[in-house]
């Protein structure tokens, strides 16, 4: 089943399944779930898997599963979706639109969510026919945009015996039908940080018996980005930004706490894990001359996701061979944050883009966490032929063990 094949066992599956798919994506769109409480999402799926004889495992939590297709005598590939919508108002004048008030899949997971089932249902349909050489599991992860989800996936042993992960995410910069691929990183790490200056406070006529914690704010804003640039490596694409200042309510009074609060983006995984120490240093070499105390509250969000140099030649031998070399599309790195990045800290893989602009459209871009975001549903099914090929390439590539193949060599053979 694997090579020439492929292409057209693909078709013919969507051909027969397509409309299913749309409608399943278009059930999830109405009825968004937020972090931690994809129940009934998670249900739609247990029960579409049950239907395909498969046997679907309910994380501990109670939302998100895994499920695995094929045989464990074999190398397992794993192919990851996010469950969860966003707390925002749906602004679309759709059929679909969403019907919980405060609650929208803006972020495109019901479809990431659609067509991994879907892939799954298709390498179902593959392993019965003995064409599935391997293992392929399936997570359906909860809490993506919390984060959180990804460890719970991984700490409920959804990638023990994964040899290789997969993901995609939908990108309306892209039009449907393409494909956006990068080797190295493709989204940052995402952390926010607390800055609390604390001292005596008093008159602003006599700023010299205080300490003078608002000037002294101002020079942890202003100062602190500046320094990191001259302590980090400017190729790890550290950003220090700055959201939210607090200190005072008076004019002529000096307040005796203040506080900063911002985020921290970074495209390079050793940075990454140096950035505490760092700016807890910093922060105290800057404030030392002013006799203020510094408290630093530092939450770790998530790691940059790092492509892997094999799973990128993976996925774009999958497209040349389903979809066609010209629907690979270059993608720049960015600086959002994307939780599949936990899953590469212990296996190897790849996160896709999925292009959703529709091709014929005049309007403007329905960017990502916008209340209006909508996505052309013919990017589903492109979406399904990337994984479902991209699965079967790893599996192949991975029994095959010393072979000199290259992986677009065993893709169209």
């Amino acid at each position: 089943m694997h090579g020439r094949d492929l292409p057209d066992q693909l078709t013919a599956f969507l051909a027969r399944h397509e409309r299913e798919f749309v409608e399943f994506r278009r059930d999830l769109h109405m009825h968004p779930e937020l972090a931690f409480a994809e129940h009934r999402t998670t249900q739609r799926l247990v029960d579409r898997l049950r239907r395909a004889g498969l046997a679907p495992k309910v994380l501990p939590q109670g939302t998100g599963l895994i499920c695995d297709i094929g045989s464990d005598d074999g190398p397992t590939v794993a192919l990851r979706a996010d469950l969860d919508a966003l707390p925002l108002t749906d602004e679309k004048d759709v059929p679909y639109r969403s019907t919980v008030p405060g609650a929208a899949h803006a972020c495109g997971h019901d479809v990431h969510t659609t067509v991994v089932l879907a892939a799954g249902l298709f390498l179902a349909q593959q392993a019965r026919a003995g064409a599935l050489p391997g293992r392929v599991r399936l997570l359906f992860q909860p809490a993506e945009e919390l984060p959180g989800g990804a460890r719970e996936v991984i700490n409920a042993g959804g990638i023990d015996g994964v040899d290789r992960v997969f993901a995609l995410h939908c990108d309306p910069r892209l039009l449907s039908g393409q494909v956006g691929l990068r080797v190295g990183p493709i989204t940052a790490a995402c952390d926010q940080l607390m800055v609390r200056l604390s001292g005596a406070g008093g008159h602003t006529a006599r700023p010299h018996l205080t300490t003078d914690l608002v000037y002294a704010l101002g020079k942890v804003v202003t100062e602190l980005p500046a320094a990191l640039s001259r302590r980090v490596d400017p190729r790890a694409g550290f950003s220090l930004v700055w959201g939210r200042i607090s200190a005072g309510s008076a004019p002529n009074a000096i307040p005796d706490d203040g506080v900063a609060e911002g985020t921290v983006r970074c495209l390079d995984d050793d940075a990454w894990h140096a950035a505490p120490d760092i700016i807890k240093e910093l922060v105290e070499s800057v404030v030392a001359g002013y006799g203020a105390t510094a408290d630093l509250d530092y939450r770790r969000g998530v790691p940059p996701t790092v492509n892997e140099a094999s799973s990128v030649r993976m996925l774009r031998a999958a497209c040349a061979q389903t979809l066609g070399p010209e629907s690979v599309a270059s993608t720049p790195q960015s600086l959002g944050g994307e939780d599949f990045a936990w899953y590469l800290e212990h296996v190897p893989g790849a996160m896709a883009r999925l292009g959703t602009h529709p091709p014929t459209a005049s309007g403007p871009m329905l960017d990502l966490h916008q209340g209006a975001f909508d996505v052309d549903e013919g990017a589903i099914c492109t979406g399904v032929q990337l994984m479902a090929a991209a699965a079967l390439t790893a599996l192949w590539e991975c029994a095959r063990p010393g072979s000199d193949e290259t992986v677009e060599d065993a893709a169209l053979a």
